[in-house]
């Protein structure tokens, strides 16, 4: 058998696409969303739902990698939606899209189970970007979400003055981990990963570890998930 040299070739995968549930009792802004989404690379939607149940049962039957919930829907609540799906589906994303702008909304969606927060007025493209660096265990504020707040913060311009390792928790809490967690990655006591999580929350002038995050995403403290 004569000697021949043999070339391989690697084709690499194309990334796959995100597949996106959109779940909203405004039946036009749910169509028009819906084929957007599909003109874009790397997403298709594979369908939407009226109300908060009918979303549910969707989730169960075609496991959606995100799911764009509407926050105020009659019957049930898109929150309460966010509930159930975390249970049945964990690992899909939840993006709340609402007219809501105020910081304690935030709140209240990530601890239904969301992991990002979008104005409806907001634009296209910045929905499309936040739906793509969403991840689920983490909340992503698209930057909009408190464009009305910025006559306030230009009255006070003045950021936080943290130590390095008060940033390196801030930068943990925004991540979503726990103070112990946060204690065995930066080799500290639990204690003292709470004394320093008491200091931003003084410092920030918030009263919780998710308004913290949300402050701090505000000003843009935070940088950005990967």
């Amino acid at each position: 058998m004569d000697d021949a040299s043999v070339e391989t070739t690697t084709v690499e995968a194309a990334p796959a696409e995100l597949r996106v549930l959109v779940v909203d009792d405004h039946t036009t802004f749910a169509e028009l969303l819906s084929f957007a989404l599909s003109t874009e690379q790397g997403l298709s939607c594979v369908g939407t739902a009226s109300n908060a149940a009918e979303g549910i049962v969707l989730v169960q039957e075609l496991r959606p990698d995100i799911v764009i919930m509407d926050i105020e829907m009659p019957r049930q609540d898109g929150l309460a939606a966010c509930r159930r799906i975390r249970e049945v589906a964990p690992d899909t994303v939840i993006a709340v899209v609402t007219a809501h702008r105020e910081p304690d909304w935030v709140v209240r969606a990530t601890q239904a189970g969301a992991s990002a927060f979008i104005p409806k007025n907001g634009s296209l493209t910045e929905m499309l970007d936040v739906l793509r660096r969403a991840r689920s265990g983490s909340m992503l504020i698209a930057p909009s979400a408190f464009a009305l707040t910025g006559a306030t913060t230009r009255q006070n311009p003045a950021m936080p003055s943290l130590t390095q390792r008060e940033r390196d928790v801030l930068a943990c809490l925004g991540r979503g981990m726990a103070p112990k967690a946060i204690a065995r990655v930066l080799g500290i006591s639990v204690h003292t990963c709470r004394g320093y999580v008491k200091s931003l929350l003084s410092k920030l002038d918030v009263s919780s570890q998710l308004e913290a995050v949300v402050k701090a995403q505000e000003l843009g403290m935070l940088d950005e998930p990967r």
